[in-house]
């Protein structure tokens, strides 16, 4: 059984995405997000971009079959024009980080209007609180569960700790039962990752889900396509973690189960230092 899982890599580098997108990474991913992230994450060993709506536009102009998703501010002022520019820009998809209201949703969504689809990222315990009335909203096309954010709100050591203490499966339950898709985290390459990228793909396939983050494994930091080429095969990776994927979709019940529990220790151990 073949289920699909939309990739995306953050990027603003034209030649890096144009590659990506040839090697199967199947959205690329503009973060316009500077307002109140520095204040978050600025002290974490986390990925600020710092990208700019011309950055839309030239990826725009090489993104090939891949759809062009913008990560723009939380909702503020300034948020329709934001909104307008980028769609103006070439973005497919508008995702909208760090809200908390049902009001932003909504929003945000007659903003939009129905140009292009409309990812909220769920990332604040009162978004979570809130899913059953976010899938309602018109002109949401899926949803995405930020977990970089939702497990410190939360005040979890991990970031994978809400795959374990069933945070994410309950939600993910919401938005199947209202046929919504969804995608949650970051994902490293086969083989690679504190939390194997295989125990991750496990839950994925689990639970639903048919989009997730490439982590920096994917791209290493490069400042561009010739160092990205050195460090690793792009479509040899993205061939594994698709193939791992469908292995983990053709799954007897007896090995999802054994998978889940395999999964929960590991994220226990981690926790537990």
């Amino acid at each position: 059984m073949n289920r699909n899982l939309n990739l995306m890599l953050i990027t603003n580098n034209i030649d890096v995405a144009k590659y990506a997108s040839g090697c199967g990474v199947t959205r690329l991913f503009v973060d316009l997000e500077v307002n109140g992230k520095y204040e978050r994450q600025g002290h974490l060993d986390t990925v600020i971009s710092y990208h700019s709506m011309t950055d839309v536009g030239a990826i725009n102009k090489v993104k090939g079959k891949a759809e062009l998703l913008v990560r723009l501010n939380p909702y503020h002022i300034n948020s329709e024009q934001e909104i307008n520019s980028a769609i103006e820009h070439g973005a497919d998809i508008i995702m909208l980080p760090m809200f908390r209201t049902i009001e932003e949703v909504s929003i945000f969504s007659e903003l939009i209007a129905g140009r292009v689809k409309f990812i909220p990222l769920i990332e604040t315990i009162d978004a979570a609180n809130i899913v059953s009335d976010i899938v309602k909203v018109k002109g949401v096309s899926e949803v995405y569960f930020g977990l970089n954010d939702l497990h410190r709100e939360m005040n979890c050591k991990f970031m994978f700790e809400p795959l374990q203490n069933g945070c994410i499966e309950a939600l993910a339950k919401i938005v199947t039962n209202a046929r919504m898709p969804f995608g949650f985290g970051g994902i490293a390459r086969i083989g690679e990752g504190i939390l194997p990228a295989e125990l991750i793909l496990s839950e994925h396939a689990r639970l639903g889900s048919s989009n997730v983050i490439l982590s920096r494994t994917f791209h290493g930091n490069s400042s561009n396509l010739d160092d990205l080429k050195m460090s690793m095969n792009l479509q040899l990776e993205v061939t594994k973690l698709l193939d791992s994927f469908n292995e983990h979709i053709s799954r007897s019940n007896e090995q999802v189960t054994k998978d889940k529990l395999l999964l929960d220790e590991t994220i226990a151990t981690i926790v537990n230092g």
